[in-house]
């Protein structure tokens, strides 16, 4: 029998969208054990829903799986934090049990509701109290769409809590909310930290409804005995409240600094800074999510990441599967045909609005476009234009930063774009700036462990964190490649602008009967 490990461990769970993930880490942070476990959800016609007993099985399961792989011993971990997905929703009942399963942030059935207050009230009144753009994604608007579209459920719904939230009832009794997921709501004022009055208005609900707000830094003594014993740590194992997923992911970038940047592509995509104080945009094109009483997230995302990517790979193993049922491309095939094509895919621009649109614009009928398309292209520079469309959407978030007066002096990446060279390569010439990789890509569930970190006292501040992370690559900007794709940004940025009536014309079509 394999000796355990008495180090002094600590343990870091991220509750994402698609799986649960889990980290061991010391001290130093060096990674000892690493556990995934993948839930399902479905995402059908607008629906984006999850089971919630599933977030407690595959918790449990991720965990074991690290602690297995770490072979350290159960009674030397010395604290553990969770880490959730924005965005999510749960319509809890009197007896404290799901009415709904957890509506996530893909979920666009609220998209209606969010429409109507932009035109109502507009977007001003919203985003300068909450640090939200009006978007139907935030759990603002998904409590409207259940008033409004499912009253039997609203009616008898008690509480309004995140995935994480639920977890956490789970494990400690006690329904608190970090700032971070609070503040990915449209419900928490971003200035004051507290429940905004207009917000739960709208919402047509009282303050009472929702969890008690608290620090990141919080500690919890006193796990449930069942699950701490099916995860296989003590009971009395602390547990710091944490943050939300993409804090924690700028937190395991190490970009833990003022002007230090994280560029992430995942399923969807972001780009993103901490700030010491509120920022936000006169046009509302970004979002600004408090973390704690001095830091702040601001930045924006994109529906279309490695989804859209996804989409293209999805469709040529259809065809190719007419003809040989076992024939198909992974990703890294589709990735390797788009680098056999020369930067800019000689003239072929991707819009790459598959699922619509988030940051900057919030347009929620934009759609994906192919431009410029000729005889002397093939399904190769579909792939690459698809990859150089992506980029485009982040540095047209780059650029709101710019105008809000961040000076990015570092951009580090996370995410699973990071497995290739060809996609941050793309990112750092389409950026003009260098791209630091570091070495754990896992960072949203190294970012959940640094709060366990955070809350021992074992580090005191956010800054404390860099030296943690170590890096293992720069990707620097071509110049030739730069200068090409500031030109194809533009003619990219033109033809957004212009096709906007279209975008509408088409959503009006296909909500036709």
């Amino acid at each position: 029998m394999t000796q355990k490990q008495k180090t002094e461990w600590y343990l870091g769970i991220d509750l994402g969208t698609g799986s649960c993930k889990s980290v061991v880490i010391d001290a130093e942070s060096r990674l000892l054990g690493f556990g995934a476990q993948a839930y399902s959800s479905t995402e059908n016609k607008g629906h984006g829903e999850q089971e919630p007993e599933e977030l407690i099985h595959a918790m449990v399961r991720s965990v074991r799986i690290a602690i297995e792989a770490a072979g350290v011993s159960a009674d030397a971990c010395q604290a553990l934090s969770i880490g959730g997905a924005y965005h999510s929703l749960i319509a809890m009942d009197r007896s404290d049990a799901p009415l709904t399963g957890v509506m996530t942030w893909v979920d666009d059935r609220a998209t209606k509701q969010a429409r109507e207050i932009r035109e109502s009230h507009g977007v001003e009144a919203v985003y300068r109290q909450s640090g939200c753009p009006v978007h139907g994604m935030y759990p603002l608007y998904k409590i409207i769409w259940l008033r409004e579209e499912r009253p039997e459920i609203f009616s008898r719904a008690v509480r309004f809590i995140s995935a994480k939230e639920y977890v956490i009832k789970r494990l400690t009794g006690e329904y608190l909310v970090d700032f971070g997921i609070a503040g990915g709501t449209a419900l928490l004022n971003t200035h004051s930290l507290e429940w905004d009055a207009q917000s739960l208005d709208l919402a047509g609900i009282r303050s009472s409804q929702l969890s008690s707000l608290a620090s990141p830094r919080q500690v919890l003594k006193g796990l449930n005995s069942e699950l701490a014993g099916q995860m296989g740590i003590p009971q009395e194992t602390p547990l710091v409240l944490g943050s939300a997923d993409a804090v924690n992911s700028s937190l395991g970038a190490g970009a833990v600094k003022w002007g230090q940047a994280t560029c992430m592509i995942g399923t969807s995509g972001a780009f993103r800074i901490l700030a010491p104080r509120v920022m936000l945009d006169a046009k509302a094109r970004s979002w600004c999510y408090a973390i704690d009483e001095g830091h702040w997230l601001v930045g924006g995302a994109i529906n279309n990441g490695g989804l859209a990517l996804t989409w293209l790979q999805n469709a040529f193993n259809q065809m190719l599967q007419s003809q040989a049922k076992d024939a198909r491309l992974s990703i890294d095939e589709v990735i390797a045909s788009a680098s056999q094509v020369r930067p800019g895919a000689d003239g072929l621009i991707c819009l790459p609005f598959f699922a619509g649109e988030r940051s900057p614009y919030w347009n929620m009928n934009a759609r994906g476009v192919f431009f410029g398309l000729s005889l002397d292209h093939d399904a190769r520079h579909l792939a690459r234009s698809l990859m150089e469309g992506v980029a485009y959407r982040l540095r047209s978030i780059r650029d709101t930063l710019d105008d809000l007066g961040v000076e990015v002096s570092e951009i580090r990446a996370s995410g699973g774009f990071t497995h290739s060279d060809l996609w941050p390569q793309i990112i750092a010439s389409v950026l003009n700036h260098d791209l630091v990789i570091p070495a754990n890509g896992e960072t949203s569930s190294l970012g959940a462990a640094f709060w366990a970190l955070l809350g021992s006292g074992v580090v005191e501040r956010f800054e404390d964190l860099q030296p943690l992370v170590a890096i293992t690559k720069t990707y620097k900007p071509q110049s030739q490649d730069a200068e090409l794709y500031d030109s194809l940004y533009r003619i990219y940025m033109d033809l957004y602008f212009q096709l906007g009536k279209s975008f509408d014309q088409i959503s009006g079509i296909l909500k036709l009967p």
